[in-house]
């Protein structure tokens, strides 16, 4: 891959250059010091893949990222010093367009570069995705599914790029006493989840908290995936994570949770698929409506990259395409329809 660096760091600058450097299949394509230059130099060079700072003079790597997905739509991997410090940024970036992120290497003793690896493990893992989409993960076997009663509606949602501001957008006009439970898989690394999940808590009247092995979905309550492992459903009605399949590169799968719902949900609910690159979620989605549930999948010009809803729409896997100021409304109705008291949105006090 032609790699791009975007840091107005000397030091930052030369352990990326050493780390692109010391995989053969990569080069540097070009370097900037700053957002803009990052926009000028993509319009006359389109890399493969950008590794964008966040804290930058004249125009950071938001406004960068933002502005690149617009003009000359390139994939971006987010390379940042303080994760903590930086969360919002982060998530503001990946609601842009950036594809993921990942910590800034640093020269540790003797010179020797520390995180260049988990770097390179994520452009390997962009790479596959930029050529082909896999296979979704194989469906687990059959089983009896108990009585809905005592089981609150669920509303399960997958999303990729571009899906934190989706996510903010849908879950900040939803009320907090719906009575339904909420579960997303977003694609983003296990390091940065805790981060998704307290940046999505400070956008919504919801709560929001990460989902942990063994919880089961909670009314009124937003359950982040949060590690790399795949968020599953299993016949104990309780979340669980699993390595499986392990080449999988999206991680954690979406499809590999909507079948998980589809074996052993009580309910027929509601699941969401958002922007995001590739076709993860789309065979799910699809075996969610054959299965009987409400499907919906952003439509085109609401989302940063229409993939993951375009691949749900060639397979007619949505009941619904919608821009995404429309999504929540149609979650609404749909519980509505299960029976549950909706309330106007607002926030505690």
């Amino acid at each position: 891959m032609r790699i791009a660096i975007v840091n107005d760091m000397p030091l930052a600058v030369e352990v990326l250059r050493r780390v692109v450097a010391s995989a053969p299949e990569h080069t540097l394509a070009w370097v900037a010091v700053n957002g803009r230059e990052a926009v000028e130099k993509c319009r006359e060079d389109r890399p493969d893949l950008i590794l964008m700072d966040l804290i930058m003079p004249v125009m950071d790597g938001v406004q960068a990222t933002d502005k690149i997905m617009k003009e000359t739509p390139s994939a971006v991997l987010v390379v940042t010093a303080t994760v903590e410090g930086n969360a919002a940024r982060v998530f503001e970036a990946m609601g842009c367009g950036a594809l993921d992120v990942v910590a800034t290497p640093v020269f540790g003793p003797g010179m020797i570069i520390e995180g260049g690896r988990e770097l390179l493990k994520k452009v390997s893992t962009i790479e596959k995705l930029l050529k082909k989409s896999p296979p979704p993960p194989s469906a687990a076997p059959k089983a009896r599914k108990r009585e809905p009663e005592g089981h609150p509606p669920l509303v399960a949602i997958g999303s990729s790029t571009g899906g934190p501001k989706a996510l903010a957008k849908i879950l900040s006009t939803l009320p907090v006493n719906s009575g339904a439970a909420f579960v997303i898989v977003q694609h983003v690394d296990a390091q940065f989840a805790q981060g998704l999940a307290v940046w999505l808590d400070a956008q919504t009247p919801l709560r929001v908290a990460v989902a942990r092995e063994g919880m089961c979905p909670l009314a009124d309550t937003v359950l982040v995936a949060v590690t790399n492992d795949h968020l599953l459903l299993g016949k104990d009605l309780a979340l669980h994570y699993s390595p499986e399949p392990r080449d999988y590169p999206y991680r954690p799968s979406v499809n590999a949770f909507f079948f998980s719902l589809e074996h052993y949900w009580p309910r027929r609910d509601v699941a969401v698929l958002l922007t995001g690159m590739g076709k993860d979620g789309a065979q799910g989605l699809a075996t969610l409506r054959q299965a009987g549930w409400h499907t919906i999948a952003q439509d085109q010009k609401s989302s940063v990259v229409y993939g993951m809803p375009a691949a749900a729409a060639e397979l007619k896997a949505a009941v619904e395409i919608l821009p995404i100021e429309k999504i929540a409304a149609a979650i609404r109705r749909q519980i509505d329809a299960a029976g549950i008291n909706m309330p106007h949105p607002r926030k505690d006090s």
